[in-house]
């Protein structure tokens, strides 16, 4: 290892936990702003003001992770996570006691501009703390905890909206509990002196990367079109309480996890085949999904749609992080943020389009989407050439 010490379950807890907290900025509103829009009905334009307060932090991570990455690289990781740990509080928590929606929605954007710098020194200092097969389970287990905090952030999300639509907020909080553990157990990693040298004269590798982010895009759009669409799916086919809805949510979740975990499975499958049977199998749950005509079928579909999104993710960032050495790191995962996240923000905008707004489209669109993803599974097998066998580009990696 070329760090001064040896990353432990520690580092690889707050490390984890703390790619959960861009999550937090996602779903934390979705069950209150029903009462938040109740509470400031009197606002003009209170109907776009509200879900943009939604949407807003994820469309600031897309259009700013590059530029943290950037400033990692030139900076240091650790001291933009600590100042980007004490943004995230303090924007996070001002709703408890704002009285204007607009300052708000103001302190939802400072929110997502301190997520974009979180998510990218998380998924940075992963690749500069870990090699080889512990870095493969890193990026693995990062997918699995932002899936698992989606699930427990929305429950208790609404538990607190019961209590009022400022509760919820109070959990940004948990900030003051990272932001000392983050300055007293991580430390800034440093390159060897051979990789210090010659760094400066060596390109950033976007030609090998344009693809993969491109992908990454793809799969941020592929990650949110069962969250956002499928209640509505279910509504068409009857199917409207919410305990069956739940669950399908639930099987949905758990396809994702399972397709995680399974990353290790594939240890020396060339990358670009284990994109292949990524998007494959999303393509095939998305297909199930518009043709099902009972809840179990959709319940099937979004368990094979799950395990293909949850395969998608540790791939990606394996795959990224091996193009690029120990000064380029920073860059590579604020374009992957950058783009999963420009993902995630223009999927349900996409199936708007496709539909025009009229909800019996729904399935054909669900039926475009998946016919695409099937495209893109086929377009995976052109890329056998971008340094695609990643875990032997992992243990030769010249920064360990």
């Amino acid at each position: 290892m070329n760090v001064e010490r040896q990353a432990r379950l520690p580092q690889s807890l707050l490390l984890l936990l703390g790619s959960c907290l861009p999550v937090l900025g996602a779903v934390l509103l979705a069950p209150i702003l029903p009462r938040m829009q109740e509470h400031f009905a009197d606002t003009p334009g209170v109907a776009v003001m509200v879900p943009i307060a939604l949407t807003l932090p994820a469309l600031m991570i897309a259009l700013l992770a590059p530029f943290a990455g950037t400033i990692a690289d030139r900076l240091g990781r650790k001291p933009l996570l600590i100042c980007a740990m004490f943004v995230y509080t303090l924007c996070g928590v001002l709703p408890l006691w704002l009285e204007s929606l607009q300052v708000i929605v103001i302190s939802r954007a400072g929110i997502g501009v301190a997520e974009a710098a979180i998510m990218t020194c998380c998924t940075t200092l992963m690749g500069d703390y870990y090699s080889g097969a512990r870095r493969e389970r890193m990026f693995a287990l990062q997918m699995v905890a932002t899936s698992l905090s989606a699930a427990i952030f929305i429950a208790v999300g609404g538990v607190l909206g019961e209590h009022g639509w400022r509760t919820p907020f109070a959990l940004y909080g948990l900030g003051l509990v990272f932001l000392p553990l983050m300055a007293w157990l991580l430390w800034e990693p440093r390159a060897h002196v051979v990789t210090t040298i010659t760094a400066a004269s060596k390109a950033f590798p976007w030609r090998a990367l344009a693809p993969l982010y491109v992908l990454s895009f793809l799969a941020g759009l592929s990650l949110f079109v069962v969250p956002v669409q499928v209640g509505y799916l279910l509504n068409l086919l009857h199917v409207e309480g919410a305990q069956q809805i739940g669950m399908t949510m639930g099987a949905s979740q758990l396809g994702v996890l399972a397709g995680a975990l399974s990353f290790r499975l594939f240890t020396g499958v060339p990358a670009y085949r284990q994109m292949f049977l990524a998007f494959v199998a999303a393509g095939i749950g998305g297909g199930l999904m518009a043709v099902a005509d009972s809840h179990w079928v959709v319940v099937i579909a979004v368990l094979i749609n799950g395990l293909g999104i949850g395969l998608m993710m540790p791939t990606l960032l394996t795959w990224i992080m091996a193009q690029v050495d120990f000064h380029q790191r920073g860059r590579a995962a604020g374009g992957f943020t950058s783009m999963f996240f420009a993902g995630e923000f223009a999927s349900p905008l996409v199936v708007l389009a496709i539909t025009g707004g009229v909800s019996s489209a729904l399935p054909a669109a669900l039926g475009i989407v998946a016919g695409v993803q099937l495209l893109v599974a086929l377009a995976c097998i052109r890329l056998r050439g971008s340094g695609s066998a990643f875990p032997a580009a992992v243990a030769a990696d010249p920064d360990r």
